[in-house]
């Protein structure tokens, strides 16, 4: 008897929902979403500090679309007047070392001094599912709900350089928009993700102690580019550690020859977590941008910068021209076979889809 009772309970039909949305509304959503605003729209909302007009203009950057392209050229273009206004910091470390806990006390320490600030985040791309978890936000909870604060987190994709390969344009939109501290978070330490150095005003290396990471400061690379090397987690029983680490540290960058900016690299000891230390390492990049301001350093880093990106930007269009052209990608192919089966060299095909390319541009 109870059985059928249950057994009814369950077949009996429920009452079904009413959809949320119609197709009709569904429709209008989604022909709004396709209409992009103006350009005129754009900067102008960009200008006034409206965040959502940011958002959608740095979204149109990283577009692979030509026509969301010549949009954002334009709007990029209309915006450089506004930009050059800002300091843009540099902020890197091995994965595991903070980077998110640090930036996120880092940025409300700035906001508390009536700083605008912008966070760049670059999330790493899998070279296997091609997607990006874009998570920075959920760590930065704080940062997030602060009023002049703008987290954006993109994803590296295939830039070896630990950024973003439209994180320059970006950081220009940001300038444009009123906020005068830009932050560039790159995805962790490598070979080849120092190109946030050819891009911000002060590079800071975030280490940690007790992990042997220490022993890296004897290298060169990396720490030879950080104006300052800020050792993470220095709290509880790793003070000593972080204490010993700092001498080591130290140490290593004597050794190393005067920057051209004319300032010495410091290492100082932190702990995102206490928040202790950010102050002092707010107040050393302060003294650092005064330093480079008086000896004209700092014009001169712009200036240089610019240069590379410009040389940097005509290697990129020239490397996606040459594979994205069909007529050499068949080429290529052929000389691919012919390398496989051992009938020509790397160099000799080289020359040969090289001088095939020129002909036929």
């Amino acid at each position: 008897m109870v059985k059928n009772k249950i057994s009814k309970i369950f077949h009996k039909k429920g009452i079904s929902q009413p959809e949320t949305t119609s197709k009709s509304s569904a429709k209008k959503i989604q022909s709004k979403r396709s209409k992009l605003p103006s350009t005129k729209k754009f900067v102008a909302g960009i200008l006034e500090g409206n965040i959502t007009f940011l958002s959608r203009a740095i979204t149109l950057i990283e577009s692979t679309n030509l026509k969301h392209q010549e949009k954002a050229n334009t709007i990029l273009e209309q915006c450089l007047p506004y930009a050059n206004n800002s300091v843009r910091i540099g902020i890197t470390g091995v994965p595991g070392v903070g980077k998110s806990t640090f930036i996120e006390a880092f940025g409300k320490q700035l906001t508390g001094e009536g700083k605008k600030v912008a966070v760049l985040a670059i999330d790493p791309t899998s070279s296997v599912h091609k997607g990006s978890i874009l998570g920075d936000k959920t760590r930065m909870e704080g940062l997030v709900s602060d009023k002049n604060a703008f987290i954006r987190p993109s994803p590296s994709g295939t830039s070896l350089g630990g950024v973003a390969q439209k994180t320059r344009e970006s950081i220009i939109l940001c300038e444009a928009a009123g906020f005068d501290t830009i932050i560039i978070e790159t995805v962790g330490v490598g070979q080849s993700e120092t190109m946030v150095h050819s891009m911000v005003d002060f590079f800071l290396l975030l280490k940690i102690a007790g992990a042997g990471d220490e022993l890296q400061g004897i290298k060169r690379g990396i720490i030879e580019m950080a104006d300052a090397i800020v050792i993470n987690k220095s709290d509880g029983d790793n003070i000593k550690n972080t204490k010993i680490a700092k001498v080591e540290f130290n140490r290593a960058l004597h050794l190393y020859p005067i920057k051209n900016s004319g300032w010495q690299p410091k290492v100082v000891t932190a702990s995102a977590l206490e928040n202790t230390g950010i102050k002092a390492v707010y107040d050393m990049i302060e003294e650092y941008i005064l330093l480079v301001k008086k000896n004209k350093f700092f014009t001169h880093n712009r200036n240089n910068q610019n240069t590379y990106w410009l040389t940097s930007t005509i290697q990129q269009h020239l490397y996606d021209s040459f594979f994205k052209n069909k007529n050499m990608s068949t080429i290529l192919q052929k000389e691919i076979k012919f390398l496989k089966k051992g009938q020509t060299t790397p160099f000799t095909s080289a020359k040969k889809l090289l001088k095939s390319y020129n002909d036929k541009t």
